[in-house]
């Protein structure tokens, strides 16, 4: 159930969560599978806000199938027992699909999320937190911070980023107005861009500080994924003169000339275009834009203990894209998840409950505190006489 506009000034909990996308919602199904009741989760907008901002066009690149029963969950799942796959009857879903999703799951088990409820200030004696909302002030003696990174688009990549349109923010690629395009970031983001204008009928270049649609690694967060692989391949064998992609070239500047705007490389590169270029460079973590000084960092990257809790603040624990276990990032929501029940066990422990229902979630992938696999895997089938599909 929802919680909206409701005097909370001195309110206390044994866990606040904030942030209610997958990252948050998934902490807390685990917490009640031990018996959490005490719980409340501030959101700052909408369930599932960030999703119902994407493009219009834009889906999940990772497909979902209902395959809970045979112990492989939906990768895109909250939760074992649900499959926003089953729930839409689609692989790929849109970002409105996965919001719904997330609110019919909030609605199912009846989580206590209270919306439109921003966290200004996150303060610490150590042992509890006060958290300094728009309705009032909170105390918890956990905080699990979940908010994600997709309303956070870095901005300040090189001189006149800000000219740019940023590829977040667009509401729909069919309604843009111009035939010519630069995109500048050759990841998810800006090959689903390119896809998407090259196929009303425009124009566009890619810039790509590397080669991303050629990369080839066994992470699925370096590479690019196989659903944008086919999509690129698809559309560049239609369309071959629709999209050029230019590798190896870093963009330094954008800047606004009388006809448009000019982007310009490290190598000496122009590229001239009437319209904004789009920035598809990636995002800023929700922790450095809120609460960085709570964490400990190392070359931009947060880091954190076993139990995804920070380092100096052992009671304040990270959900999300952001995290990073020896040097690879649990970016996608099948990655994230995984570490819902490691979470949940370790704040139950402390808090002296019973955490024996969580082996169900160990079952089904979960709980993974082995992450030799995860950080460390490599392909045993060569790839060298894959014929490459695309240039």
């Amino acid at each position: 159930m929802l919680f909206k506009k409701r005097a909370m000034k001195g309110s206390a909990f044994d866990v606040a969560i904030v942030g209610a996308g997958p990252a948050g919602l998934g902490c807390a199904l685990a917490l009640r599978e031990i018996g959490v009741e005490s719980l409340t989760i501030l959101e700052r907008q909408s369930v599932g806000a960030s999703f119902r901002s994407w493009p219009e066009e834009m889906r999940l690149i990772t497909p979902s199938f209902h395959s809970n029963p045979f112990f492989a969950t939906d990768l895109n799942a909250v939760s074992p027992r649900t499959s926003p796959g089953d729930l839409f009857g689609t692989e790929h879903l849109s970002g409105k699909q996965y919001a719904a999703y997330l609110g019919a799951v909030v609605d199912h088990y009846e989580l206590p999320v209270r919306e439109s409820n921003s966290v200004i200030r996150l303060q610490s004696d150590f042992d509890n937190f006060l958290l300094e909302t728009d309705e009032g002030e909170i105390r918890a003696r956990f905080v699990i911070w979940a908010t994600g990174e997709f309303s956070f688009p870095d901005l300040e990549v090189f001189p006149g980023a800000d000219l740019c349109r940023v590829a977040s923010q667009v509401e729909s690629w069919r309604r843009l107005e111009g035939e010519e395009f630069v995109v500048i970031g050759g990841y998810e983001s800006g090959i689903d861009a390119a896809y998407h204008l090259a196929g009303r009928g425009s124009k566009v270049k890619v810039l790509s500080r590397g080669k991303p649609w050629k990369t080839d690694d066994p992470d699925p967060s370096v590479a690019l994924s196989p659903f944008t692989k086919e999509r690129l391949a698809r559309i560049t064998r239609a369309l071959s003169d629709s999209i050029e992609l230019f590798g190896d070239r870093e963009v330094i500047e954008v800047i606004r000339e009388e006809a448009g705007y000019r982007t310009l490389t490290l190598d000496g590169g122009s590229f001239a275009s009437s319209q904004a270029p789009i920035l598809a460079t990636g995002f800023e973590s929700g922790i450095k834009r809120q609460v960085a000084s709570f964490f400990e960092w190392h070359d931009g990257t947060p880091l954190f203990s076993k139990v995804d809790s920070s380092t100096l603040y052992p009671n304040l624990f990270y959900s999300g894209p952001s995290l990073v276990h020896r040097g690879s990032k649990f970016c996608f929501i099948y990655k994230f998840r995984a570490r819902f029940g490691v979470i949940a066990r370790e704040i139950g422990t402390r808090l002296g409950l019973d955490t024996s229902n969580l082996a169900d979630l160990e079952r089904r992938g979960f709980l993974i505190e082995d992450l030799d696999c995860c950080v460390d895997c490599k392909c045993e089938i060569e790839t060298s006489t894959v014929e490459e599909a695309v240039p």
